[in-house]
C-alpha cells in the first residue's frame, strides 16, 4: 500500500506534465492564428489576386481572365515604364538620405541630451502629427510653398525670390519628409537611447573625440534601429502617391502615378497590376536585403 500511494501522486505528476506538453504546442500554435488569418486575407490573398491579374486581358474594356504575357511584355518593353522607376527608386533614394541626415541629430539630442521627461514629450510631440490627414499636411504646404506664399514672402525682404518649389521635385522631398521624418525620428531615439552608456563614456576617457566616437562607437551600436528606419523611410517614400502628385505636379509620373494613369488609359488594370507587382517585388527586395544588413553579424 505505501508503495502504490508513493505512485499515486507520480503518476498524477506525470498524467499533468504529459498533459501541458500534449496540450502546450496546441495553445501556441493557436495563439498565432490571427496574425497568420489577418496576413492572409488582407495581404496574401490580395497580392495573388494582383499578380493572377496582371495576366489578364481587356476586351471592350472589360477586363477577361485570361493568362497571357501580353501586359508583361508591353510594359516591360515601354521606355515611359523604366523612366518612372528610375525616378520613383531616386526619389526614394534620396529622400532616405535626407530625412536620415536630418533626423539623425535631433534623435542623438533627445536620446543623450536631455532628460527622460524632455524624450517623452518630444516623441509625443512627433506621433502628434499623425493624429491628422496626411493629405491636409500635404495641401498646407501650398501656402508655404507657392510663389506668393510664406518661404518667398520672407525671401522677398532680402531681394531674393520668388522661387518654384512646387510641381517641382523638391515639392515631392518635401512631402516624403513630411510622411516620414516624424517615424523616423521615433525610431532613431528608441536605437540611440538603447546604447550602453558606458561604452560611451569609455571612448571619451580613451581620448576619443565625439564626432569618431559617434562613427566608431555609436553608429554601429544603433546599426540595427538605424537600418529599420531607413528602410521603412525608403518603403514609405517609394509607394507614396500624394507626395508627387499634389507637389511635384506628377509630371514625369512616379509609379503609384503610373498605375493611377494606366487605369484611366482603357481601363487597363492588368498592366497597373504588372506595375504594381514590380513595386512590390523592389519593395521586398529593399525590406529582405535592409533587414539582412541589420541583423548581420559583424565581421561576417
Amino acid at each position: 500500500m505505501p508503495s502504490a500511494d508513493r505512485s499515486a501522486p507520480s503518476l498524477a505528476k506525470d498524467q499533468t506534465s504529459g498533459g501541458r506538453v500534449a496540450h502546450w504546442p496546441v495553445f501556441k500554435y493557436a495563439m498565432r492564428l490571427p496574425i497568420v488569418i489577418w496576413q492572409g486575407l488582407f495581404f496574401i490573398a490580395p497580392l495573388i489576386f494582383m499578380v493572377a491579374m496582371s495576366f489578364f486581358v481587356v476586351r471592350n474594356y472589360r477586363m477577361t481572365e485570361d493568362f497571357v504575357m501580353k501586359n508583361w511584355l508591353k510594359m516591360m518593353s515601354r521606355d515611359y515604364f523604366w523612366d518612372s522607376y528610375a525616378l520613383t527608386f531616386g526619389l526614394a533614394t534620396l529622400s532616405t538620405i535626407v530625412v536620415m541626415t536630418v533626423a539623425f541629430p535631433a534623435a542623438y539630442t533627445l536620446a543623450f541630451r536631455v532628460s527622460d521627461s524632455t524624450r517623452r514629450w518630444a516623441v509625443f510631440l512627433l506621433i502628434i502629427p499623425f493624429f491628422t490627414s496626411y493629405l491636409v499636411r500635404i495641401f498646407s504646404w501650398y501656402v508655404i510653398l507657392a510663389e506668393s506664399g510664406v518661404i518667398n514672402a520672407m525671401l522677398s525682404y532680402i531681394g531674393l525670390g520668388p522661387y518654384v518649389m512646387l510641381n517641382t521635385k523638391f515639392g515631392t522631398i518635401v512631402g516624403y519628409m513630411t510622411l516620414t521624418l516624424p517615424l523616423v525620428i521615433i525610431l532613431q531615439t528608441f536605437s540611440l537611447a538603447n546604447i550602453d552608456r558606458s561604452l560611451i563614456e569609455a571612448a571619451h576617457n580613451l581620448g576619443c573625440k565625439p564626432w569618431r566616437t559617434i562613427y566608431r562607437v555609436i553608429l554601429p551600436l544603433a546599426r540595427t534601429g538605424l537600418i529599420i528606419a531607413a528602410v521603412f523611410c525608403f518603403i514609405l517614400s517609394f509607394g507614396d502617391f500624394v507626395s508627387p502628385y499634389y507637389l511635384g505636379g506628377s509630371k514625369p509620373p512616379t509609379l503609384p502615378i503610373l498605375i493611377i494613369d494606366t487605369v484611366k488609359s482603357g481601363q487597363q488594370w492588368p498592366r497597373a497590376a504588372v506595375v504594381a507587382v514590380v513595386m512590390m517585388v523592389t519593395l521586398f527586395a529593399v525590406a529582405f536585403a535592409g533587414i539582412a544588413s541589420a541583423y548581420r553579424r559583424r565581421g561576417s
